[in-house]
């Protein structure tokens, strides 16, 4: 048996119940018949001119030369766009995105996490004018169909075999990482090719590429062309690093500060900490209501402060942020994590330098390997 959703074959997960057999494995997202034929689902078709755009700003070269390929490559086969964070991944696909919906093929940008979804939806109806551009997440499933549907991974159960062309944004973050329901949903969501997007490919991606099975391009270059910030590593007992923490918020009060820690309780902790001591500073983790709410607040702020966990570290931009990650060596965290909070600062074309502190308690090799991994970036494309 194989469930036609998930694409389950363990048998330990199927159960035959009174009307007949169905996967337990994916059975959150409604329970399906095996004995029942799943049909592809019936969209609108695309309608002409929905693939005209505008974009704001030109591609630079090395953008436009992976644009065109990523358009080209992805007609035959999947690709991975293995970019930088910063490097402008969205602007990336546009041409793909413009290719496909001229052929009337329907396409879905998929993203991990929700409040990613409603500003990823916002910027591509501002790019493609033409198009009808919906966001399907928590709160926004009235309408499910568009030219072009922004949805997070969890939604993709709703769309058996409809997508010709399937974007897959940050592939390896939480919750689609390692989760093989998502995994076979978003298979089976697909009857086309898929355009994997991230900074930090995981090994499966990595070995697709090796296997000849997915077209690989590179960029290791952000659109203003300076260098990625590169953490300075400060390793020190707990005492001395909080002394190091407030002489960096003091240090950057003209600048929005982020701050990472690996723990809730620690992220609750320090923002009251904080306030107490500055007067104001937001804190976000995956306990925070209105957590949008929390985030739009502190970008108003000319140089807000944020405590926040790993659920901030993919998919938010703060122009002119600086970043500081507590307890680097925390074992939470993982190299791919730690370069991707080190992304969200110097990504601003009028503040591109950025400043990036890792404070640590001992000697961690993983935040030496993202050191490392971001000097080579910059390296190789020589800045």
């Amino acid at each position: 048996m194989k469930c036609p959703r998930c694409l389950n074959t363990d048998p330990a997960y199927f159960y035959h119940g009174s009307k007949g057999w169905y996967c337990r494995r994916c059975i959150q997202f409604s329970r399906v018949l095996l004995e029942e034929e799943k049909n592809p689902v019936s969209l609108s078709t695309i309608p002409e001119h929905a693939e005209e755009y505008t974009l704001k700003y030109p591609l630079t070269k090395d953008q436009s030369r992976i644009s065109r390929q990523c358009a080209e490559g992805v007609k035959e086969s999947d690709v991975l766009i293995f970019a930088v964070t910063g490097a402008g991944k969205t602007e990336l696909v546009v041409e793909s995105i413009a290719s496909a919906l001229k052929r009337k093929q329907k396409v879905c940008f998929a993203i991990a996490r929700r409040q990613v979804v409603l500003e990823l939806q916002q910027r591509l109806q501002e790019i493609f004018t033409e198009s009808l551009v919906i966001a399907v997440c928590g709160g926004h499933t009235a309408i499910t169909d568009g030219d072009l549907i922004v949805c997070t991974t969890h939604q993709l159960y709703r769309y058996y075999q409809a997508f010709d062309l399937l974007i897959l944004d940050e592939p390896d973050a939480f919750p689609y990482r390692g989760d093989a329901v998502l995994h076979g949903i978003a298979e089976t969501a697909c009857r086309g090719h898929r355009i994997y997007l991230t900074a930090t490919p995981d090994e499966q991606l990595l070995n697709q590429v090796k296997q000849g099975t997915l077209i690989q391009l590179k960029l290791n270059s952000r659109p203003h062309g300076h260098p990625l910030p590169v953490p300075v590593l400060f390793c020190a007992p707990e005492g001395f690093l909080l002394i190091r923490l407030l002489h960096w918020i003091h240090a950057h009060s003209n600048h929005p500060r982020m701050i990472f820690v690996p723990k809730i309780i620690q992220a609750e902790r320090m923002g009251k900490a904080l306030n107490l001591i500055l007067g104001k500073c937001d804190v976000c983790t995956s306990h925070t209501e209105a957590r949008d709410d929390v985030i739009q607040h502190f970008r108003s702020e000319p140089a807000g402060l944020i405590v926040a966990t790993t659920v901030l570290e993919r998919g938010v931009t703060v122009p002119g942020a600086d970043v500081c990650v507590y307890e680097a060596d925390s074992r939470i965290f993982d190299e791919a994590g730690l370069i991707q909070m080190a992304g969200r600062a110097g990504r601003s074309f009028v503040s591109p330098e950025g400043d990036v502190l890792f404070l640590l308690k001992e000697r961690s090799l993983l935040a030496e390997r993202c050191v490392s991994v971001l000097k080579e970036a910059n390296t190789s494309c020589g800045v």
